[in-house]
């Protein structure tokens, strides 16, 4: 590590926010730590894309050749009936590759990997250990580790995500800030056996959905369910539990959803979460901010939860270093220029669950009013196209 600011922050979590604000504060002089609860990265999970700014982003963090060498190649996406017909096509090179599958779409584990490569040398990981508690004062931040080391740093940054425990301990409590939008979303990988080619195939219909995507390996797919859930109390160390609900909650479906679900008690990587937004009046206390999903996350209805961890990442750090890392400067430029980008995200979020939600339109009553593409337009242009992104450098 060579920091020459001065400066020492540390960032909690090591997804993707985290190695990526980690990348650009080395680049601006910082010397960071990046720890981790997990034992190591995390690898599959699921699909994440990169669309407009956050492309421009990867681009100017000279990673754009090792993103693309990992993407997961999806030719674009296939809606189909219960009967397995086609009703809608859209294609990968749609809306300039910023399109419902984008054109750089990526695994989250292979997303992260790339980051940590790119950083390792440079930032210090500190795996299998987390923040027990802290404290700030006028001039740097206390920390004492779950592990019982005790170190000082200039700044900390929460970059743990939608659960996020530094956002609990700073910021109050997660009810406070988590607004569930009122669906679960599980995903977790199958065999191919179904036939997935290069196409994400998908079914929906009265508030459910279930979807199968390709990934690198010819012979995976990542299956996608999600499902009404008013009401979302789920112990998050009960797998078997959560299983069950996902059997019950998507039973009789249709389309190739009972096939999927034989696969739900042999996955390794099962995955089930509320679909839940994060909206904070202020995204940073003092010397300690927040940053992707922890201060913002948009739900993964989003579709642009990913671009914002990376766009986020590319201003944080240029905004505290613009400001000579005071922190209160930094941080309050750092959510004004990103705060319109976020709300736009968060938008389109509710919408999409809105969608999925609501009911079958009455054939016997007057037909809805046509949509004001304008307007929708304009929010998918703040959405995708983000921030202006300034030359910190």
């Amino acid at each position: 590590m060579s920091g020459t600011s001065g400066t020492t922050v540390l960032v909690s979590g090591a997804s993707i926010a985290g190695p990526a604000l980690a990348h650009w504060l080395v680049r601006h002089g910082a010397e960071v730590t990046v720890v981790e609860a997990a034992p190591g990265l995390r690898p599959g999970g699921q699909a994440v894309d990169a669309r407009g700014v956050a492309r421009e982003v990867i681009a100017r963090m000279g990673l754009d050749e090792a993103v693309r060498a990992v993407r997961t190649r999806a030719l674009g996406a296939l809606t189909v009936d219960a009967a397995g017909e086609v009703v809608e096509t859209q294609r990968v090179e749609d809306d300039g590759g910023d399109g419902y599958v984008a054109e750089i779409e990526v695994l989250r584990g292979d997303l992260a990997q790339v980051l940590h490569d790119d950083t390792r040398d440079s930032v210090e990981y500190l795996f299998g250990d987390r923040i027990a508690s802290l404290s700030q004062d006028a001039d740097g931040v206390d920390v004492e580790f779950a592990s019982g080391t005790r170190r000082r740093f200039s700044l900390v940054v929460g970059a743990d995500g939608l659960h996020s425990s530094l956002r609990s301990m700073v910021f109050g409590p997660r009810s406070q800030y988590v607004r569930h939008l009122g669906m679960a979303l599980a995903f977790f990988t199958v065999p191919n056996d179904f036939g997935v080619d290069g196409w994400l195939v998908d079914h929906q219909a009265d508030g459910r959905w279930a979807g199968l995507r390709p990934v690198p390996d010819p012979t995976r797919a990542i299956a996608m369910v999600s499902f009404p859930a008013p009401t979302f109390d789920v112990d998050v160390r009960d797998v078997v539990a959560q299983k069950r609900l996902v059997r019950e909650a998507m039973a009789g479906f249709g389309w190739e959803t009972a096939r999927i679900l034989e696969h739900v008690d042999a996955a390794e990587d099962f995955y089930l979460d509320q679909v839940a937004q994060v909206v904070l009046p202020r995204w940073s206390s003092g010397r300690v901010g927040l940053i992707g999903d922890a201060a913002f996350c948009a739900s993964p209805m989003s579709g642009g939860g990913t671009g914002m961890a990376l766009v986020g990442a590319y201003v944080l750090a240029g905004e505290l270093a613009a400001a000579g890392w005071d922190p209160e400067a930094g941080f309050a430029a750092y959510q004004e220029r990103m705060q319109d980008h976020v709300d736009a995200n968060q938008e389109i979020g509710r919408a999409h669950v809105d969608m999925l939600l609501a009911p079958a339109p009455d054939p016997d009553a007057p037909p809805p009013p046509e949509p004001d593409l304008a307007a929708f337009g304009a929010l998918i242009e703040r959405a995708v196209g983000g921030p202006e992104l300034p030359d910190y450098a």
